[in-house]
């Protein structure tokens, strides 16, 4: 006869063991000292196996039916409810173990296995271990969509819309990692593809006159910070590399003697090795810095300690603290002062500034066919650019400041 919840309560110990029988193998066990477990009798090819499914009043009586039913079903499968308990046990102790912290520390190594750039670590670092760090002690295969939606929304309300898409990005790759190591079958971020605020870039502020610019350069030439940073500061302008490839910059992508800077597809925006001709003024710079810096593998090596690279935010705290206003002008925006004063002289082609700003043409068929370098004529025009830096620098003329523009 089946039990009944008041049998199973009423049932008190006794001098030796008892068993009450509910049914198709199902019984409950009462020890001397009065514990009371759910126990499963049943036959495995001719074996008679015992399956403790749980401890009475934590597992009801319904639910006790419930996993004897499941372990009738393996049964039915051929399979030996026994063994499979202690696998999904391990599997349980595995996924416990198995943090998103832990992993994401995993695939930061892989990165590092694999030789990619520094600041690309730095930044998946900051991401994955700053940015989620709400994540790191959850196991990976209980992470929901949610999970992930709520960091990232935090991101996302702290006006930071970039670092919130490029953070989901960072979690999804750990997740296909964890997927492709067997400790994890699928990957929440993918549900969140258009759940977040698009992005909407913004161009970078310049000052794109030759008089603006060199009572700028004038401003850089007299700051007395650190060297390293008044020198990358200096490379960016005469050069008007990505920010991130000018502070990165190595001892072993530099060739003085050929007077070409080599920057590695790893490190470019676009995945491809750029070359950047050194002028007369880069290379004075830059032999300056291997007087004082040449030991280390950074030519513009962190004056912080602790740090390789100088920070992302340097150059332009620096020109912050030059009077240069945010609205006005960044590291970044010599880019476009390069290419507003070279496009304006009318000295070179096109093709040739945008090489040199390593800009990918967005033409399929001519970017297939048009492989042109434009090399000779790129030395040309960065020498021509870095003496037109020198002499607007050598005028007499004060940089503009955010307060005398506003008023101006």
């Amino acid at each position: 006869m089946a039990l009944t919840d008041i049998q199973i309560r009423n049932a008190k110990k006794s001098e030796k063991p008892q068993k009450l029988p509910d049914g198709n193998g199902l019984y409950l066990y009462i020890s001397r000292a009065g514990g009371k477990s759910w126990r499963l009798d049943y036959s495995y090819f001719g074996k008679r196996k015992t399956l403790t499914l749980g401890m009475y009043p934590s597992l009801s009586l319904a639910d006790a039916r419930r996993r004897r039913d499941d372990a009738k079903q393996k049964l039915s499968e051929g399979l030996d409810p026994s063994l499979a308990k202690k696998r999904e046990q391990l599997a349980a102790k595995a996924a416990a173990g198995n943090t998103f912290g832990l992993i994401a520390d995993e695939f930061i190594a892989k990165l590092r296995r694999d030789k990619r750039a520094e600041p690309t670590i730095d930044k998946n670092t900051w991401m994955l271990k700053v940015l989620s760090k709400r994540l790191s002690a959850y196991p990976i295969t209980q992470i929901s969509a949610k999970d992930v939606l709520d960091v990232l929304g935090a991101i996302e309300r702290s006006g930071r819309v970039e670092s919130a898409l490029a953070t989901r990005s960072a979690i999804g790759r750990v997740f296909r990692f964890a997927i492709a190591t067997a400790r994890a079958e699928n990957d929440p971020t993918s549900a969140l593809r258009g759940a977040l605020q698009r992005h909407v870039p913004n161009s970078h502020p310049a000052l794109t006159t030759r008089e603006e610019l060199g009572g700028l350069m004038k401003a850089i030439y007299g700051y007395e910070g650190w060297a390293s940073l008044v020198a990358a500061l200096k490379i960016q302008a005469i050069c008007f590399a990505r920010p991130g490839e000018t502070r990165s910059m190595e001892w072993t992508e530099v060739d003085l003697k050929k007077a070409i800077w080599t920057i590695p597809a790893a490190k470019t925006k676009m995945r491809r090795e750029h070359h950047v001709p050194l002028s007369r003024q880069a290379l004075e710079i830059i032999e300056h810095m291997q007087d004082v810096f040449g030991d280390k593998p950074q030519v513009f090596p962190s004056m912080m300690s602790g740090k390789k690279l100088l920070s992302e935010n340097s150059m332009n705290s620096a020109l912050r603290r030059m009077g240069v206003g945010g609205s006005e002008h960044t590291a970044h925006g010599f880019r476009s002062s390069a290419s507003s004063i070279l496009n304006a002289s009318g000295k070179f082609s096109p093709d040739a500034i945008e090489a040199q700003l390593a800009h990918l043409d967005t033409r399929e068929v001519r970017r297939i066919y048009n492989r042109a370098t434009y090399w000779e004529e790129r030395v040309e025009m960065m020498q021509w650019w870095a003496d037109l830096l020198d002499e607007e620098r050598t005028q007499k003329r004060e940089l503009p400041t955010a307060s005398a523009s506003a008023s101006s």
